[in-house]
């Protein structure tokens, strides 16, 4: 499955502002809000290389038994673009000891296993939930899934189907058609690296030879995490998983063999325009942002940013949304190591069109001034995103998935300290944000809009470029007679 949760703080506030209203006062002094990070999770490293996490929680006497691999989208070349996602529908098949598929779920049965797994473009995981009373063979099962599978032939070719009607399902998006074409120009040298769901062509011609080779580069310990969350004793769930994984034999870093390229910088403002069946039109702009390792501190300015953007008391909004420019609009960073994306995207009326795009770029050369927003709109936006990450670990299963993706992003000192550095931003680092990854920088402009509208509108790629180089034009010139 692909994950399109997106868990890097791309995630829309909305849900929790009525929250926030409720819980802000308290927020300090709230139980809920005690256990910080660094006292709920434990970590020991394994001699092999493998990294252990035990959460515990004895609410509810079930347990979650994660694997996290540093592996997806990022890892792949062109005709491997896919294959991650692939793997990960081979993961829960048979193998070495559970011989047969059905032999493989009647063992599910037995042991009351819920499981599924996910790919992003950073990190594929899997996962499965069962009676903490069962969580040695839970343990074992997971071992034996992941040192041992058969890559069996009838089930390769069946699983390829399914990741192809995945596939099939995206490809009926109009929306999906919009990202493929703006990810080929914003990650220009290697698109396939921001594709997790991959290309139909590799997933068709992939071969079981290509598995066992992904098998024996990136799942081995030392490049992955165990995470086990729920009502289990610290010590013990330790014991357990160094008795079951111990023997797994450390292997190559797969980095140093297969390094991954930076993504190299945009060299210039570039344009798509998608005709798809929409009935209105949709206009994105998109910027590289700051990649987590090199620019951690930008990627707290950039969540404040948004969602201070995101209030219904910001200029921002007011501006856009309340005087009827647009249906919507939002700004969103998504939080990788290999480079961020930030987007820009709003909906309009076609009739609105022009108007909307010209607030746009408008409103984005305010981001970096001084009283664009206001300090209670700043403060409320840290309190949004600290409630979303304490609404996080409400669900222990959740805090795995959580917690296994930073361990795969950013590594989980960003994580334990990641409310701490938020709370810290001020209107100089969103300001430094802004100036350093936005305003003024390359961009990618993408709208879709339908056939239909796009005639209307005599909107084509050249005619979209035009509209918007006037625009950015008009904006330098004013900014220009201002110095």
């Amino acid at each position: 499955m692909i994950n399109s949760m997106r868990l890097g703080r791309q995630r829309c506030a909305k849900g929790v502002l009525a929250a926030v209203v409720l819980l802000a006062s308290s927020f300090a002094a709230t139980p809920a809000f005690a256990d910080e990070p660094r006292e709920l999770i434990h970590t020991q490293t394994l001699a092999n290389g493998l990294e252990v996490i035990v959460i515990p929680n004895p609410a509810v006497p079930i347990v979650t038994v994660e694997l996290a691999v540093k592996n997806g989208a990022f890892t792949e070349t062109p005709e491997l673009n896919g294959l991650s996602h692939l793997y990960e529908h081979m993961f829960f098949k048979g193998n070495a000891v559970i011989t047969s598929q059905e032999a493989y779920l009647k063992r599910m049965r037995e042991l009351g296993i819920v499981f599924n797994g996910t790919t992003s473009d950073e990190r594929v995981n899997y996962f499965f939930t069962l009676p903490a009373d069962n969580l040695q063979k839970g343990l074992v099962f997971m071992y034996d899934a992941t040192v041992t599978p058969k890559f069996e032939a009838a089930e390769f070719e069946k699983e390829k189907q399914v990741v192809l009607g995945e596939v099939d399902r995206n490809e009926s998006s109009p929306y999906y058609w919009l990202g493929q074409a703006l990810n080929q120009k914003m990650w220009h040298a290697y698109p396939e690296r921001k594709d997790a769901l991959g290309t139909r062509k590799a997933i068709q011609e992939a071969t079981i030879a290509q598995m066992e080779t992904m098998k024996k580069t990136y799942y081995v310990p030392n490049n992955s995490v165990i995470v086990i969350a729920g009502d289990v004793d610290r010590e013990e769930a330790f014991k357990q998983v160094k008795a079951v994984f111990g023997k797994w034999k450390r292997a190559e870093d797969p980095f140093k063999k297969n390094p991954v390229p930076e993504h190299p910088p945009l060299k210039g403002n570039s344009y798509v325009v998608v005709e798809q069946n929409v009935q209105v039109p949709l206009v994105r702009f998109s910027w590289h942002g700051p990649s987590v390792t090199r620019d951690a501190k930008a990627t707290y300015a950039a969540d404040v940013l948004s969602y201070v953007l995101s209030q219904p008391t910001s200029r921002f909004y007011k501006t856009l949304v309340d005087s009827g420019i647009t249906l919507g609009a939002g700004l969103s960073y998504y939080t990788q190591r290999y480079t961020g994306p930030i987007s820009l995207a709003a909906q309009m009326q076609p009739e609105k069109f022009e108007e909307a795009v010209r607030a746009l770029l408008l409103e984005v050369q305010k981001f970096a001034d001084p009283d664009y927003f206001t300090d209670a709109q700043l403060e409320n936006a840290k309190t949004i995103l600290a409630v979303q990450d304490v609404y996080s670990r409400e669900e222990t299963s959740s805090l795995s998935h959580t917690v296994s993706f930073w361990w795969a992003v950013a590594g989980l000192d960003y994580y334990y300290d990641y409310i701490g550095n938020l709370r810290q931003v001020s209107r100089e680092d969103i300001a430094r944000y802004a100036q350093q990854y936005i305003l003024g920088k390359p961009l990618v402009a993408g709208l879709l809009l339908s056939p239909e509208i796009g005639e209307q509108l005599g909107m084509t790629p050249e005619t979209f470029e035009a509209l918007v180089e006037k625009v950015l034009a008009e904006i330098a010139t004013q900014q220009q007679a201002q110095r």
